[in-house]
Protein backbone atom coordinates (compact mmCIF):
# COMPACT_ATOMS: atom_id res chain seq x y z
CA UNK A 1 0.00 0.00 0.00
CA UNK A 2 1.44 3.42 -0.92
CA UNK A 3 2.07 5.72 2.02
CA UNK A 4 2.33 9.47 2.10
CA UNK A 5 5.60 11.11 3.09
CA UNK A 6 6.04 14.67 4.29
CA UNK A 7 8.46 16.76 6.31
CA UNK A 8 8.00 16.03 9.98
CA UNK A 9 6.21 12.69 9.59
CA UNK A 10 8.80 10.70 11.53
CA UNK A 11 8.29 12.99 14.53
CA UNK A 12 4.50 12.67 14.65
CA UNK A 13 3.75 9.06 13.66
CA UNK A 14 4.24 7.86 17.23
CA UNK A 15 3.61 11.20 18.90
CA UNK A 16 0.24 10.10 20.33
CA UNK A 17 2.13 7.71 22.64
CA UNK A 18 4.11 10.61 24.07
CA UNK A 19 1.24 13.02 24.65
CA UNK A 20 1.03 13.69 28.40
CA UNK A 21 -1.96 12.13 30.08
CA UNK A 22 -4.05 14.88 31.63
CA UNK A 23 -7.04 14.50 33.89
CA UNK A 24 -10.42 16.05 33.07
CA UNK A 25 -11.72 18.57 35.60
CA UNK A 26 -15.50 19.02 35.68
CA UNK A 27 -16.33 22.71 36.01
CA UNK A 28 -20.10 22.82 35.68
CA UNK A 29 -23.26 20.90 34.86
CA UNK A 30 -26.10 22.26 32.76
CA UNK A 31 -29.58 20.80 32.47
CA UNK A 32 -30.16 17.16 33.28
CA UNK A 33 -27.54 15.87 35.76
CA UNK A 34 -25.63 12.70 34.92
CA UNK A 35 -26.60 13.03 31.26
CA UNK A 36 -23.35 11.46 30.08
CA UNK A 37 -22.84 14.32 27.63
CA UNK A 38 -19.54 16.20 27.77
CA UNK A 39 -18.07 19.39 26.37
CA UNK A 40 -14.33 19.65 26.94
CA UNK A 41 -12.29 22.82 26.55
CA UNK A 42 -8.67 22.14 25.73
CA UNK A 43 -6.26 20.93 23.11
CA UNK A 44 -8.05 18.11 21.34
CA UNK A 45 -4.94 15.95 21.16
CA UNK A 46 -4.57 15.95 24.94
CA UNK A 47 -8.33 15.69 25.44
CA UNK A 48 -8.53 12.60 23.24
CA UNK A 49 -5.74 11.03 25.29
CA UNK A 50 -7.61 11.90 28.49
CA UNK A 51 -10.74 10.15 27.18
CA UNK A 52 -8.99 6.81 26.64
CA UNK A 53 -9.48 5.31 30.13
CA UNK A 54 -13.25 5.60 29.88
CA UNK A 55 -13.99 5.52 26.18
CA UNK A 56 -11.39 3.50 24.29
CA UNK A 57 -13.27 1.25 21.86
CA UNK A 58 -16.67 2.64 22.89
CA UNK A 59 -17.40 5.47 20.44
CA UNK A 60 -19.86 4.30 17.77
CA UNK A 61 -19.75 7.40 15.56
CA UNK A 62 -17.05 10.04 15.17
CA UNK A 63 -17.72 13.14 13.12
CA UNK A 64 -15.03 15.78 12.76
CA UNK A 65 -14.88 18.96 10.75
CA UNK A 66 -11.17 19.81 10.94
CA UNK A 67 -9.62 22.92 9.40
CA UNK A 68 -9.58 22.55 5.63
CA UNK A 69 -6.19 24.24 5.30
CA UNK A 70 -7.39 26.88 2.86
CA UNK A 71 -4.88 29.46 4.06
CA UNK A 72 -7.69 31.74 5.18
CA UNK A 73 -6.45 33.58 8.27
CA UNK A 74 -9.82 35.13 9.08
CA UNK A 75 -11.68 32.07 10.33
CA UNK A 76 -12.62 31.86 13.99
CA UNK A 77 -10.86 28.49 13.95
CA UNK A 78 -7.58 29.40 12.24
CA UNK A 79 -7.91 27.38 9.06
CA UNK A 80 -4.34 27.35 7.81
CA UNK A 81 -3.15 25.55 10.95
CA UNK A 82 -0.87 28.44 11.77
CA UNK A 83 -2.37 29.51 15.09
CA UNK A 84 0.11 30.21 17.91
CA UNK A 85 -0.92 27.03 19.72
CA UNK A 86 -0.33 24.80 16.73
CA UNK A 87 2.89 26.63 15.80
CA UNK A 88 4.12 26.04 19.35
CA UNK A 89 3.11 22.37 19.17
CA UNK A 90 4.88 21.92 15.85
CA UNK A 91 8.00 23.53 17.26
CA UNK A 92 7.99 21.15 20.22
CA UNK A 93 7.21 17.97 18.31
CA UNK A 94 8.75 18.43 14.88
CA UNK A 95 11.67 20.52 16.06
CA UNK A 96 13.77 22.67 13.74
CA UNK A 97 12.20 21.06 10.70
CA UNK A 98 9.01 22.94 11.56
CA UNK A 99 10.54 26.17 10.23
CA UNK A 100 10.63 24.64 6.75
CA UNK A 101 7.22 22.98 6.74
CA UNK A 102 4.82 23.86 3.98
CA UNK A 103 1.18 24.51 4.75
CA UNK A 104 0.32 20.90 3.79
CA UNK A 105 3.14 19.45 5.91
CA UNK A 106 1.92 21.34 8.96
CA UNK A 107 -1.65 20.21 8.42
CA UNK A 108 -0.57 16.57 8.16
CA UNK A 109 1.59 16.89 11.28
CA UNK A 110 -1.42 18.27 13.15
CA UNK A 111 -3.91 15.68 11.92
CA UNK A 112 -1.93 12.43 12.09
CA UNK A 113 -1.66 11.89 15.89
CA UNK A 114 -5.23 13.04 16.40
CA UNK A 115 -6.49 10.46 13.94
CA UNK A 116 -4.40 7.80 15.70
CA UNK A 117 -6.20 8.51 18.98
CA UNK A 118 -9.60 8.71 17.28
CA UNK A 119 -8.98 5.25 15.83
CA UNK A 120 -8.34 3.93 19.34
CA UNK A 121 -11.55 5.46 20.65
CA UNK A 122 -13.71 4.06 17.84
CA UNK A 123 -15.71 0.92 18.64
CA UNK A 124 -15.23 -2.22 16.55
CA UNK A 125 -18.61 -1.63 14.90
CA UNK A 126 -18.11 2.12 14.61
CA UNK A 127 -17.28 4.53 11.82
CA UNK A 128 -15.63 7.91 11.43
CA UNK A 129 -16.88 10.66 9.12
CA UNK A 130 -14.51 13.52 8.24
CA UNK A 131 -15.59 16.67 6.41
CA UNK A 132 -12.98 18.05 4.02
CA UNK A 133 -12.60 19.90 0.71
CA UNK A 134 -10.17 19.75 -2.20
CA UNK A 135 -7.27 21.33 -0.32
CA UNK A 136 -6.44 18.20 1.72
CA UNK A 137 -8.89 15.53 0.54
CA UNK A 138 -6.22 13.48 -1.29
CA UNK A 139 -3.74 13.72 1.60
CA UNK A 140 -6.41 12.87 4.15
CA UNK A 141 -7.40 9.76 2.22
CA UNK A 142 -3.80 8.49 2.23
CA UNK A 143 -3.16 8.99 5.94
CA UNK A 144 -6.54 7.48 6.81
CA UNK A 145 -5.62 4.44 4.70
CA UNK A 146 -2.49 4.18 6.83
CA UNK A 147 -4.19 4.68 10.22
CA UNK A 148 -7.57 2.97 9.73
CA UNK A 149 -6.52 0.51 7.01
CA UNK A 150 -7.25 0.83 3.31
CA UNK A 151 -9.61 -2.14 3.54
CA UNK A 152 -11.76 -0.21 6.02
CA UNK A 153 -12.43 2.65 3.63
CA UNK A 154 -16.17 2.99 2.98
CA UNK A 155 -16.62 5.89 0.59
CA UNK A 156 -16.18 9.58 -0.10
CA UNK A 157 -19.56 11.26 0.02
CA UNK A 158 -20.27 14.53 -1.75
CA UNK A 159 -22.19 17.27 0.01
CA UNK A 160 -23.61 20.39 -1.63
CA UNK A 161 -22.50 23.05 0.83
CA UNK A 162 -24.26 25.89 -0.96
CA UNK A 163 -27.13 26.55 -3.32
CA UNK A 164 -24.90 28.88 -5.35
CA UNK A 165 -23.60 27.00 -8.41
CA UNK A 166 -19.87 26.54 -8.79
CA UNK A 167 -18.30 29.17 -11.06
CA UNK A 168 -15.06 30.66 -12.25
CA UNK A 169 -14.15 34.29 -11.57
CA UNK A 170 -10.73 35.43 -10.39
CA UNK A 171 -10.69 32.13 -8.52
CA UNK A 172 -12.76 28.98 -8.50
CA UNK A 173 -15.84 29.04 -6.30
CA UNK A 174 -16.88 25.53 -5.39
CA UNK A 175 -20.25 24.24 -4.31
CA UNK A 176 -19.25 20.74 -3.17
CA UNK A 177 -17.37 19.41 -0.16
CA UNK A 178 -16.66 15.82 0.84
CA UNK A 179 -17.17 13.49 3.78
CA UNK A 180 -14.66 10.63 4.00
CA UNK A 181 -15.88 7.55 5.85
CA UNK A 182 -13.91 4.66 7.40
CA UNK A 183 -15.03 1.83 9.64
CA UNK A 184 -13.01 0.37 12.51
CA UNK A 185 -13.16 -3.25 11.33
CA UNK A 186 -14.14 -4.72 8.00
CA UNK A 187 -17.57 -6.40 7.86
CA UNK A 188 -18.41 -5.32 11.40
CA UNK A 189 -20.45 -2.21 10.65
CA UNK A 190 -23.95 -2.20 9.22
CA UNK A 191 -25.07 1.07 7.72
CA UNK A 192 -28.76 1.18 8.43
CA UNK A 193 -29.83 4.33 6.64
CA UNK A 194 -32.03 6.77 8.48
CA UNK A 195 -33.19 5.68 11.91
CA UNK A 196 -36.79 4.65 12.29
CA UNK A 197 -38.76 5.87 15.28
CA UNK A 198 -41.59 3.36 15.14
CA UNK A 199 -42.80 0.30 13.31
CA UNK A 200 -46.01 0.24 11.31
CA UNK A 201 -49.05 -1.21 13.03
CA UNK A 202 -51.66 -0.07 10.54
CA UNK A 203 -50.64 -1.53 7.19
CA UNK A 204 -49.02 1.61 5.84
CA UNK A 205 -45.89 -0.22 4.71
CA UNK A 206 -44.36 -3.62 4.15
CA UNK A 207 -41.38 -3.04 1.93
CA UNK A 208 -38.03 -4.27 0.82
CA UNK A 209 -34.60 -2.66 0.85
CA UNK A 210 -33.68 1.03 0.59
CA UNK A 211 -31.09 3.22 2.25
CA UNK A 212 -32.29 6.62 1.02
CA UNK A 213 -35.02 8.96 2.13
CA UNK A 214 -36.25 11.05 -0.79
CA UNK A 215 -38.74 13.86 -1.00
CA UNK A 216 -40.89 14.12 -4.08
CA UNK A 217 -43.78 16.14 -5.42
CA UNK A 218 -47.09 14.37 -5.16
CA UNK A 219 -50.58 15.67 -4.50
CA UNK A 220 -52.45 12.39 -4.86
CA UNK A 221 -51.16 9.21 -3.21
CA UNK A 222 -53.28 6.11 -3.87
CA UNK A 223 -52.69 3.84 -0.86
CA UNK A 224 -55.51 1.27 -1.04
CA UNK A 225 -55.70 1.69 2.75
CA UNK A 226 -58.84 1.69 4.90
CA UNK A 227 -60.47 5.04 5.35
CA UNK A 228 -59.45 6.81 8.49
CA UNK A 229 -57.10 9.36 10.06
CA UNK A 230 -53.36 8.65 10.23
CA UNK A 231 -51.29 10.65 12.71
CA UNK A 232 -48.15 12.49 11.63
CA UNK A 233 -44.97 10.53 12.16
CA UNK A 234 -42.76 7.73 10.87
CA UNK A 235 -44.21 4.49 9.55
CA UNK A 236 -42.66 1.46 8.00
CA UNK A 237 -40.09 -1.24 8.43
CA UNK A 238 -36.40 -1.14 9.22
CA UNK A 239 -35.61 -0.83 5.53
CA UNK A 240 -38.25 1.56 4.16
CA UNK A 241 -40.04 4.49 5.65
CA UNK A 242 -42.75 7.03 5.06
CA UNK A 243 -42.93 10.35 6.86
CA UNK A 244 -46.36 11.85 7.27
CA UNK A 245 -45.60 15.49 7.86
CA UNK A 246 -49.02 16.18 9.36
CA UNK A 247 -52.08 14.28 10.50
CA UNK A 248 -53.53 12.95 7.27
CA UNK A 249 -56.92 11.56 6.30
CA UNK A 250 -57.50 8.67 3.88
CA UNK A 251 -60.69 8.68 1.83
CA UNK A 252 -61.42 5.90 -0.65
CA UNK A 253 -57.83 4.75 -0.34
CA UNK A 254 -56.40 8.19 -1.16
CA UNK A 255 -54.30 10.36 1.14
CA UNK A 256 -56.11 13.66 1.36
CA UNK A 257 -53.27 16.12 1.88
CA UNK A 258 -53.85 19.69 3.07
CA UNK A 259 -53.10 22.26 0.37
CA UNK A 260 -50.01 23.53 2.15
CA UNK A 261 -48.64 19.98 2.27
CA UNK A 262 -49.49 18.93 -1.26
CA UNK A 263 -46.23 17.93 -2.88
CA UNK A 264 -44.46 17.35 0.42
CA UNK A 265 -44.97 13.68 1.05
CA UNK A 266 -41.83 11.62 1.75
CA UNK A 267 -41.07 8.16 0.53
CA UNK A 268 -37.71 6.37 0.31
CA UNK A 269 -36.95 4.39 -2.84
CA UNK A 270 -33.77 5.19 -4.70
CA UNK A 271 -34.70 3.65 -8.05
CA UNK A 272 -37.32 6.38 -8.55
CA UNK A 273 -34.87 9.27 -8.29
CA UNK A 274 -35.04 10.25 -11.92
CA UNK A 275 -38.82 10.07 -12.21
CA UNK A 276 -39.36 11.86 -8.94
CA UNK A 277 -37.15 14.77 -9.95
CA UNK A 278 -39.28 15.14 -13.07
CA UNK A 279 -42.34 15.50 -10.86
CA UNK A 280 -44.30 12.29 -11.09
CA UNK A 281 -47.49 11.27 -9.34
CA UNK A 282 -46.82 8.04 -7.49
CA UNK A 283 -49.71 5.63 -7.17
CA UNK A 284 -49.32 2.94 -4.53
CA UNK A 285 -51.08 -0.14 -5.80
CA UNK A 286 -50.47 -2.60 -2.98
CA UNK A 287 -49.59 -2.69 0.67
CA UNK A 288 -46.17 -3.88 -0.44
CA UNK A 289 -45.81 -0.36 -1.81
CA UNK A 290 -45.02 -1.47 -5.35
CA UNK A 291 -45.37 1.82 -7.22
CA UNK A 292 -46.69 2.84 -10.57
CA UNK A 293 -46.31 6.38 -11.76
CA UNK A 294 -47.33 8.76 -14.50
CA UNK A 295 -45.82 11.92 -15.97
CA UNK A 296 -47.31 15.18 -14.81
CA UNK A 297 -48.67 17.49 -17.47
CA UNK A 298 -48.01 20.51 -15.24
CA UNK A 299 -45.33 21.82 -12.95
CA UNK A 300 -45.68 20.57 -9.36
CA UNK A 301 -46.88 23.12 -6.84
CA UNK A 302 -43.70 22.76 -4.79
CA UNK A 303 -40.56 22.62 -6.96
CA UNK A 304 -38.04 19.91 -6.17
CA UNK A 305 -35.28 22.28 -5.18
CA UNK A 306 -37.51 24.09 -2.69
CA UNK A 307 -38.63 20.84 -1.12
CA UNK A 308 -35.04 19.71 -0.81
CA UNK A 309 -34.11 23.02 0.74
CA UNK A 310 -36.79 22.70 3.37
CA UNK A 311 -36.57 19.02 4.23
CA UNK A 312 -33.24 17.67 2.97
CA UNK A 313 -29.68 18.01 4.26
CA UNK A 314 -28.99 21.70 4.67
CA UNK A 315 -26.28 24.01 3.39
CA UNK A 316 -23.78 26.38 4.97
CA UNK A 317 -26.18 29.24 4.36
CA UNK A 318 -28.96 27.42 6.20
CA UNK A 319 -26.58 26.56 9.05
CA UNK A 320 -25.53 30.20 9.33
CA UNK A 321 -29.16 31.34 9.40
CA UNK A 322 -29.89 28.82 12.16
CA UNK A 323 -26.89 29.92 14.23
CA UNK A 324 -27.88 33.57 13.82
CA UNK A 325 -31.38 32.69 15.00
CA UNK A 326 -29.95 30.97 18.07
CA UNK A 327 -27.60 33.81 19.05
CA UNK A 328 -29.28 36.82 17.48
CA UNK A 329 -26.17 37.74 15.51
CA UNK A 330 -23.41 36.10 13.48
CA UNK A 331 -20.95 34.33 15.77
CA UNK A 332 -19.28 31.72 13.57
CA UNK A 333 -18.17 31.36 9.95
CA UNK A 334 -19.22 28.39 7.83
CA UNK A 335 -20.94 26.17 10.41
CA UNK A 336 -22.27 22.79 9.32
CA UNK A 337 -26.03 22.17 9.38
CA UNK A 338 -27.30 19.79 12.07
CA UNK A 339 -29.15 17.83 9.37
CA UNK A 340 -25.82 16.80 7.81
CA UNK A 341 -24.59 15.36 11.10
CA UNK A 342 -27.99 13.81 11.83
CA UNK A 343 -27.81 11.97 8.52
CA UNK A 344 -24.40 10.50 9.36
CA UNK A 345 -25.42 9.56 12.91
CA UNK A 346 -28.50 7.81 11.56
CA UNK A 347 -26.32 6.02 9.05
CA UNK A 348 -25.19 3.50 11.66
CA UNK A 349 -26.09 4.54 15.20
CA UNK A 350 -28.65 3.04 17.54
CA UNK A 351 -30.54 5.38 19.90
CA UNK A 352 -28.05 4.72 22.73
CA UNK A 353 -24.78 5.29 20.86
CA UNK A 354 -21.96 7.68 21.80
CA UNK A 355 -21.01 10.32 19.23
CA UNK A 356 -17.69 12.18 19.41
CA UNK A 357 -16.63 15.43 17.73
CA UNK A 358 -13.11 16.60 18.58
CA UNK A 359 -13.25 19.71 16.35
CA UNK A 360 -16.50 20.92 17.87
CA UNK A 361 -16.58 24.48 16.52
CA UNK A 362 -20.05 25.94 17.03
CA UNK A 363 -21.45 22.72 18.56
CA UNK A 364 -23.40 21.40 15.57
CA UNK A 365 -22.84 17.76 16.54
CA UNK A 366 -24.40 18.23 19.98
CA UNK A 367 -27.32 20.05 18.34
CA UNK A 368 -27.82 17.09 15.99
CA UNK A 369 -27.72 14.54 18.82
CA UNK A 370 -30.21 16.50 20.91
CA UNK A 371 -32.53 16.86 17.91
CA UNK A 372 -32.52 13.12 17.29
CA UNK A 373 -33.10 12.27 20.93
CA UNK A 374 -36.08 14.60 21.01
CA UNK A 375 -37.50 13.05 17.83
CA UNK A 376 -37.40 9.42 18.91
CA UNK A 377 -36.84 9.49 22.67
CA UNK A 378 -33.33 8.09 22.24
CA UNK A 379 -30.45 8.32 24.69
CA UNK A 380 -27.57 9.11 22.36
CA UNK A 381 -24.69 10.83 24.09
CA UNK A 382 -22.27 13.40 22.71
CA UNK A 383 -18.69 14.30 23.56
CA UNK A 384 -17.38 17.56 22.13
CA UNK A 385 -13.84 18.92 22.30
CA UNK A 386 -12.98 22.50 21.40
CA UNK A 387 -9.56 24.03 21.93
CA UNK A 388 -10.38 27.67 21.21
CA UNK A 389 -11.50 30.22 23.78
CA UNK A 390 -15.08 30.21 22.49
CA UNK A 391 -15.63 26.67 23.82
CA UNK A 392 -17.88 28.09 26.54
CA UNK A 393 -19.22 31.29 24.95
CA UNK A 394 -20.21 29.72 21.61
CA UNK A 395 -19.91 25.90 21.65
CA UNK A 396 -21.42 25.26 25.06
CA UNK A 397 -23.72 28.29 24.93
CA UNK A 398 -25.33 27.03 21.73
CA UNK A 399 -26.02 23.70 23.41
CA UNK A 400 -27.55 25.46 26.42
CA UNK A 401 -29.91 27.40 24.15
CA UNK A 402 -30.83 24.31 22.14
CA UNK A 403 -31.68 22.49 25.37
CA UNK A 404 -33.77 25.37 26.74
CA UNK A 405 -35.21 26.57 23.43
CA UNK A 406 -34.53 29.69 21.36
CA UNK A 407 -36.79 32.07 19.45
CA UNK A 408 -39.95 30.17 18.57
CA UNK A 409 -38.15 26.80 18.74
CA UNK A 410 -38.92 24.56 21.71
CA UNK A 411 -36.04 23.17 23.71
CA UNK A 412 -34.85 19.61 23.25
CA UNK A 413 -34.20 18.96 26.90
CA UNK A 414 -31.11 17.14 28.07
CA UNK A 415 -27.91 18.31 29.68
CA UNK A 416 -24.13 18.20 29.66
CA UNK A 417 -21.07 18.55 31.85
CA UNK A 418 -18.42 21.13 30.98
CA UNK A 419 -14.78 20.15 31.51
CA UNK A 420 -11.39 21.78 31.36
CA UNK A 421 -8.17 19.86 30.80
CA UNK A 422 -6.52 19.45 34.15
CA UNK A 423 -2.97 18.79 35.27
CA UNK A 424 -0.85 15.97 33.84
CA UNK A 425 -0.79 12.72 35.77
CA UNK A 426 3.02 12.71 35.85
CA UNK A 427 5.36 15.55 36.73
CA UNK A 428 8.39 16.44 34.65
CA UNK A 429 10.47 14.22 36.95
CA UNK A 430 8.24 11.24 35.91
CA UNK A 431 6.79 10.96 39.40
CA UNK A 432 3.05 10.92 40.05
CA UNK A 433 1.48 14.35 40.29
CA UNK A 434 -0.29 14.08 43.63
CA UNK A 435 -2.27 17.24 42.93
CA UNK A 436 -4.59 15.36 40.56
CA UNK A 437 -6.00 13.29 43.41
CA UNK A 438 -5.73 9.61 44.21
CA UNK A 439 -8.98 8.61 42.49
CA UNK A 440 -7.75 9.90 39.12
CA UNK A 441 -4.52 7.97 39.61
CA UNK A 442 -6.42 4.78 40.49
CA UNK A 443 -8.56 5.14 37.36
CA UNK A 444 -5.43 5.52 35.26
CA UNK A 445 -3.67 2.51 36.81
CA UNK A 446 -6.71 0.29 36.26
CA UNK A 447 -7.11 1.36 32.66
CA UNK A 448 -3.40 0.95 31.90
CA UNK A 449 -3.69 -2.65 33.10
CA UNK A 450 -7.12 -3.68 31.82
CA UNK A 451 -8.15 -1.13 29.16
CA UNK A 452 -11.53 -0.91 30.83
CA UNK A 453 -13.02 1.92 32.96
CA UNK A 454 -12.64 1.56 36.71
CA UNK A 455 -15.89 0.54 38.39
CA UNK A 456 -16.71 0.28 42.11
CA UNK A 457 -15.22 -3.03 43.32
CA UNK A 458 -17.60 -5.97 43.28
CA UNK A 459 -16.03 -7.32 46.48
CA UNK A 460 -15.01 -5.70 49.75
CA UNK A 461 -11.30 -5.67 50.38
CA UNK A 462 -8.76 -3.27 51.83
CA UNK A 463 -8.86 0.35 50.70
CA UNK A 464 -6.20 -0.21 48.04
CA UNK A 465 -8.13 -2.81 46.05
CA UNK A 466 -9.02 -1.80 42.49
CA UNK A 467 -10.89 -4.85 41.23
CA UNK A 468 -10.59 -8.14 39.41
CA UNK A 469 -10.70 -9.08 35.76
CA UNK A 470 -10.15 -12.53 34.26
CA UNK A 471 -9.53 -13.83 37.80
CA UNK A 472 -6.61 -11.43 38.28
CA UNK A 473 -6.80 -8.98 41.19
CA UNK A 474 -5.23 -5.52 41.26
CA UNK A 475 -4.15 -3.43 44.25
CA UNK A 476 -2.69 0.09 44.22
CA UNK A 477 -0.94 0.48 47.57
CA UNK A 478 -0.37 4.21 47.54
CA UNK A 479 -0.34 6.91 50.19
CA UNK A 480 0.28 10.56 49.50
CA UNK A 481 3.69 11.68 50.80
CA UNK A 482 4.22 8.28 52.47
CA UNK A 483 6.36 5.36 51.29
CA UNK A 484 4.42 2.09 51.00
CA UNK A 485 5.89 -1.40 51.26
CA UNK A 486 4.48 -4.70 50.04
CA UNK A 487 5.09 -7.14 52.91
CA UNK A 488 3.38 -9.86 54.93
CA UNK A 489 1.18 -7.40 56.82
CA UNK A 490 -0.22 -6.01 53.57
CA UNK A 491 -0.89 -9.51 52.22
CA UNK A 492 -2.84 -10.33 55.39
CA UNK A 493 -5.10 -7.29 54.74
CA UNK A 494 -6.07 -8.70 51.32
CA UNK A 495 -9.29 -10.73 51.35
CA UNK A 496 -9.96 -11.62 47.73
CA UNK A 497 -8.70 -14.94 46.37
CA UNK A 498 -7.47 -14.83 42.76
CA UNK A 499 -5.37 -16.88 40.38
CA UNK A 500 -2.96 -13.95 40.07
CA UNK A 501 -2.26 -10.81 42.09
CA UNK A 502 -0.83 -7.54 40.71
CA UNK A 503 0.21 -5.16 43.47
CA UNK A 504 1.62 -1.65 43.06
CA UNK A 505 3.69 -0.20 45.92
CA UNK A 506 6.79 1.89 46.51
CA UNK A 507 8.85 -1.03 47.81
CA UNK A 508 8.63 -4.80 48.24
CA UNK A 509 10.00 -7.06 50.99
CA UNK A 510 8.66 -10.33 49.60
CA UNK A 511 11.10 -12.78 48.10
CA UNK A 512 11.05 -13.57 44.38
CA UNK A 513 10.50 -17.26 45.17
CA UNK A 514 7.48 -16.52 47.37
CA UNK A 515 5.93 -14.27 44.73
CA UNK A 516 6.43 -16.92 42.02
CA UNK A 517 4.83 -19.62 44.16
CA UNK A 518 1.83 -17.41 44.95
CA UNK A 519 1.46 -15.76 41.53
CA UNK A 520 2.17 -12.27 42.86
CA UNK A 521 3.43 -9.55 40.51
CA UNK A 522 4.98 -6.53 42.20
CA UNK A 523 5.05 -3.22 40.32
CA UNK A 524 7.09 -0.36 41.68
CA UNK A 525 5.57 3.13 41.86
CA UNK A 526 6.21 5.10 39.69
CA UNK A 527 8.74 3.14 37.66
CA UNK A 528 6.39 0.36 36.54
CA UNK A 529 3.35 2.50 35.82
CA UNK A 530 2.72 2.30 32.12
CA UNK A 531 2.98 5.64 30.35
CA UNK A 532 0.15 5.73 27.83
Amino acid sequence: MPTLQWIGKEAVVSHADNVPFRVLDKKSTFGTPDSGNRIIHGDNLEALKALLPEYEGKIKCIYIDPPYNTGNENWVYNDNVNSPRIRRWLGQVVGKEADDLSRHDKWLCMMYPRLVLLQKLLSNDGAIFISIDDNEQANLKLICDEIFGAGNFVDIFSWNKTETPANLSHKTKKAVEYVICYIKQQNSTKFRGLAKTSASNNGLMNQTNSVHRLIFPANKIDTKLPNGRYLAGHYGTSSYEIDLLEDTEVKNGIFVLPVHLQGRFKWGQDNLDRELEKGTIVSIKTKAFSPSYEKLEYEPEVPWNLINKKFGVGTNEMASELLTKIFGNKVFDFPKPPSLVEYMINFLCSPDSIILDSFAGSGTTAHAVLNLNKQDGGNRKFILVEMEDYADSITAERVRRVINGYGDTDGTGGGFDFYELGEPLFNNDKNLNENVGEQKIREYIWFSETHTPLQPPEYNDNGHFLGTINNCGYWFYYKKETTTTLDDSFLKSMKIKCEQYVIYADNCLLSQEFMRENNIVFKKIPRDIKKM
